[in-house]
């Protein structure tokens, strides 16, 4: 990829190109620039965009390249372009699909630059910083009521393969703009040019369009791109913040991409390789990215970040390191998409820091706890009732499985996003519904209706919104 409106009229010579070794460029330079300084180089009247990674020696620095290298050569003059990476930020950044330098990449018109900002700016100051004690409701049952989002916080999406990451992310920018008159960010890491294709058309689809940033760096790009792609993001989400003062909603897909394409850096600067292969900095660049998503007096950035899980292992050291500064953890369950539950989100081992009687009141920490020992008891009697029968339980047992299997299908739901799909109408519950429902469900109340009245719909006295 090559950037475009750089005028190499004036700028000063940084050095020369001394070696190409991949998406790696030696630099020989009389002087050196600073570490994340922007290079560029000038090929066939196209500009390709190198940031400083590596002082080797007085002359000699290696940067990593924002682009392909096909036809960089060795003798090439590089140009110092005076910042780091900075890319141009207005209101009319909704509504558009961007890439890492903020150009646009959906044939429209160039974002018109109310002020430019640098990627790798500072988080907020301690004191500027507001806390996440706050319950941002998405009318999504199961995570509303069993893991609450904190308004201004950190929510990783785990899960393998398939089980959808992406989808439900999708359906929370839906949630935010129609519940909350928000805006939102989504920040593709390493996305495939098809999933990217489908989420654009998707929100289109759904209306939300005009009140989303997205912002690509595409799987086949340089690992440079990848790496930078979910800064260039969250930077736009900061200015929205600031400017827009309203709720900022933040997503990233996916962000063990960002892993992935920072051990590829870190492999080409020839750093030698740490726990399970990856790289030595890995807490490091995590943490810088973490870190910088907060909410300040302006407004609040909520973040929700797609999280792949290797082998479905939760302790690689990638997904560990992620896990430590998120607020709310949404398990994805592959066994839960196997049975047809949408959202396939495990409801025992996922859990939130607001999961308190003192945030959410004395009501919904008691439902959400009886929902969770029915969940709990059904689970742990599945083997018994495979081997000898549910007829063979006891009857205060059987009444908590059944129970259960109706919760069960009752925190199914169907999506806006994918009503295309499916032929089912998405349906939006609020909280008090919900509440309402699973009171209800533990009280007894509902044993006469069937299962399958209890899958996928919204409240159970109605079935839209």
């Amino acid at each position: 990829m090559a950037t475009s409106g750089i005028d190499v009229q004036g700028l000063p010579l940084a050095g020369i190109v001394s070696e190409v070794q991949g998406p790696v460029v030696v630099i020989r330079c009389e002087r050196l620039p600073p570490l994340r300084q922007s290079l560029c180089t000038v090929l066939d009247g196209e500009h390709y965009v190198f940031e400083v990674h590596q002082h080797l020696d007085r002359h000699h620095l290696r940067a990593v390249t924002l682009h392909t290298t096909r036809g960089l050569s060795r003798g090439m003059p590089v140009y110092d372009l005076g910042t780091p990476l900075h890319v141009p930020v207005s209101r009319g950044c909704l509504g558009r699909v961007l890439n890492v330098f903020g150009e646009p990449v959906d044939d429209g018109p160039p974002v018109e630059a109310e002020e430019y900002r640098n990627v790798h700016a500072p988080p907020p100051p301690l004191e500027q910083s507001y806390g996440t004690s706050t319950v941002l409701e998405t009318g999504i049952k199961v995570i509303d009521l069993l893991c609450p989002f904190a308004r201004g916080g950190k929510t990783g999406l785990f899960g393998g393969a398939g089980v959808g990451k992406t989808v439900l992310i999708m359906e929370f920018m839906h949630a935010v703009t129609a519940l909350h008159r928000g805006v939102s960010v989504f920040g593709g890491v390493g996305e495939r040019l098809r999933e990217g294709h489908e989420i654009w058309h998707e929100l289109d689809r759904t209306g939300v369009l005009p009140d989303a940033t997205l912002v690509f760096g595409q799987m086949d790009e340089s690992p440079g791109v990848r790496f930078r792609v979910g800064l260039t993001a969250l930077t736009y989400a900061e200015y929205l913040r600031d400017t827009l003062h309203t709720e900022v909603l933040l997503l990233l897909d996916n962000v063990f991409r960002f892993v992935q394409a920072g051990s590829e850096v870190s492999s080409l600067l020839g750093r030698m390789p740490a726990t399970v292969g990856y790289q030595p900095t890995l807490g490091t660049e995590v943490a810088e990215l973490e870190d910088r998503i907060s909410s300040t007096a302006a407004g609040a950035v909520t973040s929700v970040q797609a999280v792949y899980v290797p082998a479905d292992d939760m302790t690689d050291p990638a997904v560990s390191t992620i896990l430590s500064h998120l607020d709310t953890t949404v398990i994805l369950s592959r066994s839960q998409a196997g049975q047809g539950i949408y959202p396939a989100v495990d409801p025992l081992a996922s859990g939130s820091k607001l999961m308190d009687r003192h945030v959410l009141g004395d009501r919904h920490y008691a439902v959400a706890e009886g929902v969770r020992e029915h969940l709990a008891r059904y689970h742990e009697l599945e083997d018994i009732i495979s081997m000898v029968g549910l007829e063979e339980l006891s009857a205060a047992d059987r009444q908590v499985v059944l129970r259960a299997r109706k919760l069960q299908r009752y925190l199914s739901q169907p999506f806006h996003v994918t009503a295309g799909h499916s032929g089912i109408a998405g349906v939006s519950v609020p909280l008090t519904d919900t509440l309402a429902d699973c009171d209800a469900f533990l009280a007894g109340r509902f044993d006469d209706v069937p299962e399958d009245q209890c899958y996928m719909r919204a409240s159970m006295n109605r079935t839209t919104q």
